[in-house]
């Protein structure tokens, strides 16, 4: 592993007590001021890399191989009271959905007084102030007001701030990113977008993004990882994967993207099929039952991962040989 890594993760295999894996061998690093997008549809393992990331795996789920190292400690091997010193401290993160994150019965103020003290020595005075500064630095409106408000007295964009300022509260190195625009419209999006990469260059962030949307990619990230069924299909630099797609998944994904020059009679491009269901074990590449292209050892071996280009890997038969669509 890299010492230089801020986050380096290598053949995470996350699944269950029989042995079936949700997530099958990725590996991915990332460095401190820089944002690694995961993408991939829903049920591709995005965000139980995540949750296994920040010790937040459900019950069912555990560890099954490899390793994550974080600022040079070995996350898997932590027990939980040494987890709880850097979750929120070291390594913060943003859920998917605000409102279900939220203590719908505590006002906002009180929610973020409790992230200071829980991890720095700061007086019930001392942390209400902390809260309306950081309040006003994801730019909240009136943050002396707000403070005392609760959240189903804020909009989604408002709350979805709140979710931030607590995941920055105590200035961790680390941010997870869950899907941070689900369900917002396109205009709060943008704000909420231009607020993390604020927020990153003002504090040398590492960003993990969780999303499924490649027009938000585009916009935040270094480098990206498309994943599907618990597998990396294909990795690299943002501009250079999203411009040149080695892997035929990836370029579904991105025949798929809304654009404005759809005509109102046409349809959307769909990848045919369903994501393919976890097994205990692995067996040829995952994509091949939907892939236009598949060769017939798709289905049958594992693809060889290979590098398209420098700074890029693809786990492809179609790369391999050539033979790329």
């Amino acid at each position: 592993m890299s010492p230089s890594a801020l986050l380096q993760v290598q053949d995470m295999r996350l699944g269950l007590a029989d042995g079936t894996a949700l997530v099958d061998g990725v590996s991915w690093s990332l460095a401190a001021g820089q944002t690694l997008a995961v993408v991939g549809e829903s049920g591709s393992g995005k965000s139980l890399s995540a949750m296994a990331l920040m010790g937040l795996l459900p019950p069912a789920v555990r560890w099954l191989g490899g390793q994550a190292q974080f600022e040079g400690q070995a996350l898997r091997d932590l027990s939980e009271r040494d987890y709880r010193q850097i979750q929120g401290r070291r390594i913060g993160m943003i859920f998917q959905e605000p409102m279900t994150s939220l203590n719908p019965v505590m006002r906002i103020g009180d929610q973020l007084v409790e992230v200071l003290r829980c991890h720095l020595p700061l007086s019930a005075r001392a942390a209400r102030d902390r809260a309306v500064e950081l309040l006003a630095s994801v730019q909240i409106p009136q943050p002396e007001q707000r403070i005392s408000h609760y959240p189903h007295q804020m909009s989604g964009g408002q709350r979805q701030r709140v979710m931030i300022a607590m995941a920055l509260a105590c200035d961790p190195a680390l941010l997870l990113a869950d899907e941070p625009t689900t369900a917002l419209d396109v205009t709060v999006q943008a704000d909420i977008l231009q607020l993390l990469r604020e927020q990153q260059q003002r504090r040398a962030l590492g960003v993990l993004l969780i999303t499924h949307d490649l027009g938000v990619v585009s916009q935040v990230a270094d480098h990206v990882v498309v994943m599907y069924a618990g597998q990396v299909m294909e990795q690299g630099p943002v501009a250079q994967v999203l411009s040149q797609p080695a892997h035929p998944y990836t370029q579904g994904l991105l025949r798929a993207r809304p654009s404005g020059k759809l005509a109102r009679s046409e349809r959307l491009h769909e990848i045919a099929g369903m994501v393919a269901a976890p097994t205990r074990e692995r067996l040829g590449c995952p994509f091949a039952a939907r892939c236009a292209s598949a060769l017939p050892q798709c289905a049958r071996e594992q693809p060889p991962v290979v590098r398209p280009a420098p700074e890029r890997l693809a786990a492809c038969w179609l790369v391999s040989q050539g033979a790329a669509p």
